[in-house]
């Protein structure tokens, strides 16, 4: 294998979008007269100094994948900053495949992973990372998404009507975990375009550790207002984020992935949430039906989207004409219509050595709009005589402990619909 090669390899969960970029990029280098490297399975055999997972890639063969789902590299989480070693051992793997450029494809962790393999290497290979995550939670400018965002969230929305539609036929409440390890806004879009009845992200307890018990009694004043409202269903989005919020002796003992992240999905907090809100109900006398569901890995490999297909082919094609410039440790973005690459050292957070996460601003006044829809106690319902009257017997409690129990839940700025 020459000299002048770029290789690529995804890490972290699939996303829509991946083999659009694999194809735009190995499309854009081999018309530069490139040899092209898919490493497959991320960084799992680079680090082991196997180079027997790498095939050259050909337009021919690449030219119409980009409408596919899944990543024709396959994904791993390998990390190969584990140590000094497994970090020497992919720079020496890709030195012996004569590679002159590195094109990464991931998230938070892929991209650390990028960057450390940068500085081992010393500026003898160009590398650059495109932003992937269906979490939508890589720093970049507000308002610019992550690629395979908007196709998880109009696959999520299509899941999440369904849900709605059973929640009304049958009269049951759906309690729905949506990934998202460190943000919230694939369970808020995903929760706006449904139309759910209410959404829950870590981001609305930004002052200390959230108990279970807090967020079961939020989901408990939403049953509760939905039954003065006359209705006995509805669907409760809960974004897996939550998770790292709770108080840490509500994990007992987890597992984690090679990057040191909890397996969110092993904790099944839509079950968790549903026996506690259950048991609360159930020991007052209010019967009420509720289904635990996770939505998350339906969504990883779906088909892109129109937008997800033209924006992840600009980033191939612009990642590798920035490589190819004499570009490196950056991270490539479209901001509208603009090529934009920002350094690594803009993004990395200085007290972990981590991309920095970009969070739900509760603050902003688009949290504001998706706030005010949901169906949620609201300091209103509180102040008001008539609806606290009405409130506590829908939810068999006297009114002086209905306000005790869910007073400090309301947020005052939420408007009651």
């Amino acid at each position: 294998m020459s000299a002048g090669a770029l290789a690529i390899l995804v890490g972290g969960g699939p996303a829509p979008g991946i083999n659009a970029v694999i194809a735009a990029a190995t499309i854009e280098a081999r018309n530069r007269g490139l040899t092209v490297l898919g490493c497959h399975d991320g960084y799992q055999w680079l680090m082991k100094k196997d180079t027997s997972h790498v095939d050259e890639l050909e337009i021919a063969s690449l030219s119409r994948i980009h409408f596919e789902g899944g990543s024709v590299l396959r994904t791993s989480r390998a990390n190969p900053a584990r140590s000094a070693q497994t970090l020497q051992n992919v720079a020496e793997s890709l030195r012996q495949l004569g590679a002159s450029y590195l094109l990464t494809i991931g998230g938070d962790d892929t991209a650390s992973g990028a960057a450390a393999v940068a500085r081992v290497l010393g500026g003898k290979l160009a590398v650059a990372h495109v932003p992937k995550t269906i979490d939508n939670d890589l720093p970049l400018p507000p308002g610019v998404p992550t690629f395979g965002f908007t196709t998880a969230v109009d696959v999520g929305k299509d899941l999440v009507r369904n849900l709605m539609k059973d929640a009304a036929t049958t009269d049951k409440w759906f309690f729905v975990t949506i990934m998202g390890r460190h943000a919230g806004h694939l369970a808020l879009g995903i929760g706006s375009a449904a139309g759910a009845t209410l959404t829950i992200i870590g981001e609305e307890f930004s002052a200390g550790p959230v108990s279970l018990d807090q967020i079961a009694d939020i989901l408990e004043g939403a049953i509760i207002k939905r039954r003065v409202l006359g209705r006995e269903h509805g669907v409760a989005l809960l974004a897996e984020g939550l998770i790292e919020r709770l108080d840490p002796d509500t994990l007992s003992q987890v597992e984690r992935d090679p990057y040191g992240n909890v397996r969110l999905a092993e904790l099944e907090l839509s079950r968790l949430l549903k026996e506690r809100v259950a048991a609360n109900l159930r020991a007052r006398g209010v019967v009420t039906s509720i289904v635990a569901k996770d939505i998350g890995y339906e969504l990883r490999c779906a088909p892109p989207g129109g937008f997800d297909i033209h924006y992840c082919r600009g980033l191939g094609y612009w990642a590798t004409r920035f490589l190819v410039a004499g570009g490196s440790d950056a991270m490539v973005t479209m901001q509208g219509d603009t090529f934009v690459p920002v350094p690594f050292r803009d993004l990395i957070d200085a007290k972990t050595g981590r991309f920095r996460v970009r969070h739900v601003d509760v603050e902003s006044e688009a949290y504001q709009m998706l706030a005010a829809y949901m169906i949620r106690l609201t300091r209103a319902d509180l102040d008001d005589p008539k609806q606290v009257s009405a409130l506590a017997h829908a939810g068999a409690l006297d009114e002086a402990t209905l306000l005790k129990r869910f007073g400090d839940l309301v947020t005052p700025g939420r408007q009651s619909l």
